[in-house]
Parts: structure tokens; sequence; C-alpha cells
């Protein structure tokens, strides 16, 4: 049985799915893409996925015009479609055809692709012992008009995690032009210092992650706060213990930073805490009237 993509309105099987060699996304990474993670064939928060995408989708002048209790809709059908019960879904939404004029006012039929995969989840060690991170050389650009967008133009953080990975690490951390902690290539990032667990401002910059959303909202029922400010590069030697998150990773302890052991070097009680605390609001959310 082909796996289905939902594109522009249609399912169609995937080795027979195509887009435009002309479309923007392509020619100048002109749109947005969202990934979920589906938990009893249901995705987590999709509520909170949408609003980021048609916030961002009003504040760039891309003219989605599809009601967001549609689009639920078709991600839904495309995991009953596919079969899947635990997956990965990416939703990839480009400002649509080149029409020979840069301008905005000239395209008015974006291009929507959701796809989805059964997922293949990180290795049980990566939480047992928590991973390697580095800090990239690459800077966070704090001017870029793209900063807490979720965009197509994705290389900076590519390269960014290309230099984690030649250096046999997992994710690569940035810092803004004052050496500021920002956000992960992929993930947000936390600390725990003096037993008080902080996370950088939107303003760093940053993307608003889902994940981050969701456990900055747990850690009151664990009598924890979260402290948003600004943190500076050497508050990640002093941090007792790092974590990161996004949809797919949940939170994955970080016990290595350019080489240096975070806290003892393994993943630290605070941080086991929070993630037994939102697998708990995941299964919370998803599994209700589960048959």
């Amino acid at each position: 049985m082909s796996d289905y993509a939902y594109i522009n309105g249609k399912f169609v099987p995937e080795e027979e799915a195509r887009v435009s060699v002309l479309d923007r996304g392509f020619l100048y990474g002109d749109g947005l893409f969202e990934t979920m993670r589906a938990y009893h064939r249901r995705a987590f928060r999709i509520d909170d996925h949408l609003e980021r995408l048609y916030r961002s989708c009003r504040e760039l002048k891309i003219p989605l015009k599809m009601e967001r209790k549609e689009l639920k809709g078709a991600i839904g059908e495309l995991l009953e479609k596919n079969d899947l019960t635990e997956a990965y879904l990416r939703l990839t939404l480009t400002r649509g055809l080149h029409t020979g004029s840069l301008g905005f006012d000239t395209c008015s039929s974006p291009t929507l692709v959701i796809t989805s995969r059964e997922l293949n989840p990180y290795p049980p060690s990566y939480y047992q012992k928590g991973i390697r991170a580095i800090i990239a050389s690459i800077r966070q650009n704090s001017f870029s008009p793209l900063s807490g967008y979720k965009s197509l133009s994705y290389l900076a953080y590519l390269l960014a995690r290309e230099e984690a990975r030649t250096q046999g690490a997992s994710e690569a951390i940035l810092l803004n032009s004052k050496a500021e902690v920002t956000e992960g290539a992929t993930s947000n990032i936390f600390l725990i210092l003096n037993g008080k667990v902080s996370t950088p401002p939107e303003h760093a910059p940053l993307l608003p992650g889902i994940t981050r959303k969701a456990v900055i909202e747990i850690l009151p029922r664990l009598d924890l706060n979260c402290k948003i400010c600004s943190i500076l590069e050497q508050s990640l030697e002093d941090a007792e213990e790092v974590f990161i998150t996004n949809s797919l990773m949940e939170v994955m302890p970080v016990t290595s930073i350019d080489g240096r052991k975070v806290g003892d070097g393994m993943p630290g009680p605070i941080t086991r805490s929070i993630a037994r605390a939102y697998q708990e609001l995941v299964e919370g959310e998803t599994s209700s009237g589960i048959k």
C-alpha cells in the first residue's frame, strides 16, 4: 500500500506527488513549515501549531485561505489513510507559483503539502545518558526578519547542525551577537542553575516552540517556575542541568557541551521530572477516547 501525501486539497500516492519547479518555496525558500508528532493517531497540540502557522501567514502575507477546521481534518485523514498511530507529520506551505514578479501581490494560491511517516524515535540511550551539543560558530542574526518564524529558509540551521555532526555532537546551540544563548539549531533550550529553570526570551531571538510552551506550562505543577531571561554563554558552563525540546524529541537532556560535562555528566533530577511530566501531559491530551 502506498503512503499518501496531501497536496492542495487532494490525497495522492506519494510517488505521484508533484510540486512545480516554479514554486517560490523551491526557488526562494519563500514559505513556512510545521513539524508535529502524533500519538494515538492525534497530533499533539495541533491547535498551537496551527495558531503559529496562521499568525506567521498573516505577518508574512501568505494568503492561506483554508479554514483551520478543514486543515485539522486533512491532517487527521492523512493519518487514517496511512494507518499511522505514532507518527511524524510535516506541513509545508509556500507562497505558490512564481509568476514572473517577485511581488507578494502576484501570488494568490499557496502550495500546501502535508506528509506523514511512522515515528522513528530517538534511541533510549539518548534519554538515559543525555546527548552532546556544541556551541555553533554561526551566530543567530538578531536583525533577521525571519527570526521567530519556522521558515523554509533553513540553511543557517543546517550548517550549524552539520558543524555539530562533524564534531560528534547531536545538536548545535546558537548564540547571538551579544554571546547570549538563543536556541538550538532544531530545538529550544532550558538551563537549571541553582535549582531554578530558565530559558531565553523570544526576542533573543528564537522560534517560540510548541514543546517549549508546554514545558513552561507544566513547571508550576512541579513546584518550579521558569525564569524567561537573557542567558550568557558562561551560564552553559555553570548550569547544573541543561535540556532541549522540540515536538519530536520531547524533553532531551544535554550532558556535554563543547566537550565539557554539564553537571555530573548525567541527566539531572529536575530534567527527568520535567520529562515525565511532559509525557503525562501528552498521554492525557491524546489518549482520551481511545477504544
